[in-house]
């Protein structure tokens, strides 16, 4: 669980430490401009865009204040408002980037006037660094996070781009720390946060709140991706680690940020919810060597209590907001049945069974179907699950995916069927990219030998 509260290495132009010239960052420099941009990386890059109106170039200069940090900070020693100086200096970047464009730029002449009243006020010829400074216009704040968000999320960009980008411009994520937690490599990640920064500039998206007829109805990519994140962080899709917490602990701080500045949206609480439910558990899942722990030998002494009250109490808040719970709600839901029973026979399986059978009319898909299965086992037996499972069989619905032939084998052994079910197993092994899972997976194939 360590991963997770370490920071993240803040962006550069380089993607990485600047190289030759300039004395290299010392390490205390080096701790203070990543706390600074890992907790404040949202604000600075949501300050910038609204200032300069071109989110790339916002994201750009705040790189490159980064940079410039590194090197001033190791010699002068961090300032009395680090965040202040870090948006001085992309603003004053920003305008040398203008002035490269054109001497005579209408927006240049704009941003160089408002530059020029602040050092009259001030009377600095410096980044201002005054520790009575304010970085940006406090009444906008959430506004401009919010904003943030919906841009990375807009719909013009491929869904794996808008992960990316969300991670990088909300996240305050380097490239090789995206391309690590997915398994991808570091020029793939890099290429999409380009491709997706240029799909932004093409088709002209304003950094702006969606219209409020909009918004609702946007919101839901943005949903999307944290969702995304999260379940990537919860169980990998791939490699040695069962669980990637840093992820999954990254979706749920946004996930907590979207729900301070939307308060009023139910679906909002119910991933936020859904993340706390289910990171309760994260403490029991793996054992002393990474093994993966299966629930029914989870110590749930270890689940995080303090997560599982705040999850109820977000899930409580999308059901007093009065327009029903949603697709997250209903999960969270579920989360909850499992979170507040005391061993997995005394969990109340026909709720979670009614609540899979709501979540299946509102957002149906093959997964939704094989979880109502597992349900279904634990309150009506497996004879009647493996009926559904083998409808999902008979319609290809999850073409190589080891869930399927994981959860068949599961109810063949209950079925006493141990020679199909131990064929099944095996397939699942095979096809199952996490070793953890596939560790489980043969240990139970090979038991039934």
């Amino acid at each position: 669980m360590a991963r997770a509260d370490r920071p993240a290495l803040m962006p550069t132009g380089s993607e990485g430490p600047p190289t030759g010239g300039p004395p290299v960052a010392d390490a205390r420099a080096r701790r203070a401009v990543e706390a600074v941009w890992r907790i404040e990386s949202a604000r600075i890059v949501a300050a910038l865009a609204r200032y300069t109106g071109d989110f790339e170039l916002a994201e750009d200069v705040a790189q490159e204040a980064v940079a410039e940090a590194l090197v001033s900070w190791s010699r002068d020693g961090a300032p009395d408002n680090p965040v202040g100086w870090l948006l001085a200096t992309a603003r004053r970047r920003a305008i040398d980037s203008y002035r490269r464009r054109s001497a005579r730029d209408d927006r240049y002449a704009v941003l160089a006037g408002q530059l020029a009243e602040g050092e009259a006020a001030t009377g600095a010829v410096t980044p201002p660094v005054r520790g009575d400074d304010l970085p940006w216009d406090p009444d906008r704040i959430d506004d401009d996070i919010l904003a943030l968000m919906f841009v990375a999320c807009h719909p013009v960009l491929a869904p794996e781009a808008r992960v990316a980008l969300t991670l990088r411009t909300v996240g305050g994520l380097a490239s090789e720390e995206i391309a690590r937690a997915f398994l991808v490599p570091v020029p793939t990640v890099q290429a999409r946060i380009t491709r997706a920064k240029k799909t932004i500039a093409a088709a002209k998206v304003p950094f702006e709140l969606p219209p409020a007829g909009e918004r609702r109805e946007r919101l839901g990519g943005v949903l999307s991706v944290l969702y995304v994140i999260f379940t990537e962080g919860s169980t990998a899709t791939a490699g040695d680690d069962l669980l990637r917490p840093d992820l999954a602990y990254e979706a749920m701080r946004l996930a907590r940020m979207l729900a301070a500045v939307l308060p009023d949206e139910p679906e909002v609480y119910g991933l936020q919810a859904l993340f706390e439910l289910t990171a309760a558990r994260f403490p029991a899942r793996t054992g002393p060597d990474g093994e993966a722990v299966l629930l029914e030998d989870q110590d749930r002494r270890l689940w995080d209590r303090s997560a599982i009250r705040r999850g109820l109490a977000a899930l409580g808040t999308a059901s007093n907001l009065g327009r029903g719970l949603g697709p997250y709600g209903l999960q969270a839901g579920i989360a909850a049945c499992h979170a507040t029973a005391a061993s997995v026979g005394e969990t109340d399986w026909d709720h979670i069974v009614l609540l899979y059978e709501a979540l299946g009319r509102i957002a149906p898909s093959p997964v939704v179907e094989l979880n109502r299965a597992v349900a279904v086992a634990m309150a009506s037996g497996p004879q009647r699950a493996l009926s559904i499972v083998d409808e999902l069989v008979a319609t290809d619905r999850l073409p190589g995916s080891h869930l399927l032939p994981g959860v068949r084998g599961e109810l063949l052994i209950r079925l006493g069927r141990t020679a199909e079910a131990r064929k099944e197993l095996e397939l699942a092994a095979r096809l199952c990219r996490n070793a953890p899972e596939r560790a489980v997976l043969l240990r139970k194939a090979a038991a039934l030998t």
